[in-house]
């Protein structure tokens, strides 16, 4: 079915005449490599003008033959007194990296513009033939970086990684690597001007350097074809390599030691197969040591291996179905008072509270969030949904925004491409029908298939009502007919009617697909009390998820729900005083981690899941 609808897709592209995309930034494996971190202290200027980047006539300076010393990435001293240098990076304030300066500075709360950041740092001692990379986690959402007054290069998208080369850039001291970071909304951005989320802007995740071998293991990829017969593909993209780079591809407690040669694009590919492994699950998450080397690289990291896929109307893990108890989560933690997610250690303490909920399965709302995460979700056996932020209303008409998205598509699947724990990729949110949005999404679809069909795509839709029957929700979209899970939002009993109408509402699901229910919820102020039918209190929340779980019981297909959403987290769309006071009120806990009553309501009822036959089968071994 997959490759038809690749085919089909592939046919639409050329009748409609779409351009061919643009290519994002290269894959780059680079977590488990040793790296020097450049985190800490930034000396920073905040520039809403930016003053530092155009001259009065509005010409930007890094496109100048010869930039000026005012231009700030040139990180100019005034060398006497008549020297003319408006500002001064010794001198700026500073904020940390990484992180969001909106939760760093009161004054920057609601900050929307450019910030430069600059960090000075020696270079590391090298041996002769090794390369140098800049690696950032991720910068939102705009970040011109430069090195030593040279411009490096831009990335546009707020969440997923971008490196650059340095080799034979750096100095043995005092390199100064200055980034301009902007998070002005855009209209044919990615996201657009309109979400439920803080714009959190800066360096919000980790900058490192890291330095290679001139030959070395750039990508790869280890796949799990087949859990009945254990094979295993895999491939390995050497940089630097052409024809004939012998790669060696190890997984000791699997018993794998095999060796490929690389193709004329510089990729070596494997075909193994294992007797007696041990499969990934939530039951037993169970990963396996792998090292690749070629010449002198090494690169050494852990991977499960299990299979994810539909049939009929259920989703089958390692050949078994299950059922996904799970819960929304958006990259933001402030126990502590802050903003974005900085560290695996805040990470662990999301899936913890998640955790606790009984879930076996993460919606990661709405855009990639950290690599801490994900592997920390790999290692406990948490199945993850992530997407990008194609959210609302995108300019559908736009072949920049498209490239925009894709280029964050590809992003997202390359960093996570070998986590198990990843088992859906999800194109959108609550996007509104029309040809030109169904032309967008089905293109995504297609390139999303074509990096990676070895898990579920999907996308959050929406619901409508019979014109005939008003109790009749229906979920129908083109968009469906290209997805694995039909999953939809839906908000009876807070943004449609009250919780009683959750009572009396059937649905129409056209598809014989597994249905997904990923949003769901009603605000609650943690504890304000009151009875069930009276809003923003802890019994109308609890009430809602009570009602709510009873009719998705209903749905023909149903394999699991992922309610809106685990803790409260910043809004700008929500400012009503004293209850929202900047926060969406959803959460089934507080943003410091007090929970409301909703909470035991949602464990409950995971519990009782949990005890269902299909949830105690062990995943098989291989014979």
């Amino acid at each position: 079915m997959k490759t038809i609808i690749t085919t089909v897709l592939s046919g639409l592209m050329l009748l409609a005449g779409w351009a061919q995309a643009a290519p994002a930034f290269k894959p780059f494996q680079a977590y488990t490599r040793p790296a020097m971190s450049l985190n800490g202290e930034w000396k920073v200027i905040v520039d809403p003008y930016e003053n530092g980047f155009y001259n009065y006539r509005y010409e930007p300076f890094d496109q100048m033959e010869e930039p000026p010393r005012s231009a700030y990435f040139m990180d100019a001293k005034a060398k006497h007194g008549g020297d003319l240098i408006e500002y001064n990076f010794d001198e700026a304030q500073t904020l940390m990296v990484p992180g969001d300066w909106n939760t760093q500075k009161e004054k920057l709360y609601y900050y929307e513009g450019s910030i430069w950041y600059r960090q000075m740092f020696n270079a590391p001692k090298m041996e002769e033939g090794q390369r140098s990379f800049i690696y950032f986690g991720a910068a939102n959402y705009r970040a011109d970086v430069y090195l030593n007054g040279e411009k490096l290069g831009q990335h546009i998208g707020g969440f997923t990684p971008f490196h650059f080369e340095v080799t034979g850039k750096l100095k043995p001291q005092d390199n100064s690597l200055v980034v301009k970071v902007d998070n002005e909304r855009e209209k044919d951005g990615v996201p657009t001007l309109n979400t439920d989320w803080w714009n959190y802007g800066g360096l919000t995740r980790s900058v490192r350097l890291i330095v290679t071998p001139k030959v070395f293991v750039r990508d790869y990829k280890v796949e799990l074809e087949s859990h009945e017969t254990g094979e295993i593909s895999a491939y390995a993209l050497v940089d630097g390599a052409g024809a004939g780079q012998e790669v060696r591809l190890t997984l000791p407690q699997l018993g794998i030691d095999e060796t490929a040669k690389t193709d004329a694009e510089g990729v070596a590919r494997f075909q193994t197969k294992t007797v007696g492994t041990q499969f990934w699950s939530p039951q037993s998450p169970r990963m396996y040591q792998l090292t690749l080397r070629t010449g002198n690289d090494r690169l050494d990291d852990e991977v499960g291996l299990r299979t994810i896929e539909t049939r009929g109307k259920q989703v089958l893990l390692n050949g078994k179905p299950i059922f996904l108890r799970g819960i929304s989560l958006h990259e933001e933690y402030a126990a502590n008072g802050g903003g974005r997610v900085t560290s695996a250690e805040q990470a662990r303490h999301q899936l913890k509270w998640a955790s606790d909920l009984g879930v076996n399965f993460v919606r990661l709302a709405h855009y990639p969030h950290n690599e801490h995460i994900v592997r920390l979700a790999d290692q406990l056996g948490l199945m993850l949904w992530s997407e990008i932020p194609v959210y609302w209303t995108i300019n559908w008409e736009s072949e920049a925004t498209y490239q925009n998205a894709q280029a964050q598509l590809e992003e997202m699947i390359n960093r996570d491409k070998n986590r198990a724990s990843v088992i859906i990729w999800s194109l959108a949110n609550e996007t509104p029908v029309s040809e030109a949005r169904n032309q967008f999404l089905s293109r995504l679809a297609s390139h999303a298939r074509e990096l990676d069909d070895s898990r579920l795509l999907t996308a959050a839709m929406e619901k409508h009502y019979s014109e005939e029957d008003p109790e009749l929700a229906i979920v129908e979209d083109p968009l469906a007919e290209l997805m694995d899970i039909v999953s939809f939002n839906q908000y009876i009993g807070w943004y449609d009617g009250r919780h009683e109408k959750a009572d009396r509402v059937r649905w129409r699901i056209p598809y014989d697909k597994p249905v997904f229910i990923s949003e769901f919820g009603a605000g609650a102020k943690q504890g304000m009390q009151g009875d069930a039918n009276t809003l923003w209190t802890e019994a109308y929340q609890a009430e809602l998820y009570r009602k709510t779980l009873a009719m998705l019981e209903k749905i023909d297909g149903f394999v699991g729900t992922s309610p809106w959403i685990l803790a409260d987290f910043r809004s700008p769309r929500r400012p009503l005083p004293g209850i929202q006071d900047d926060f969406n009120r959803k959460g089934l806990m507080t943003e410091t981690g007090t929970r409301k009553a909703a909470f035991q309501v949602l464990k409950n009822y995971y519990r009782e899941k949990a005890q269902e036959p299909r949830e105690l089968e062990k995943p098989p071994e291989t014979q």
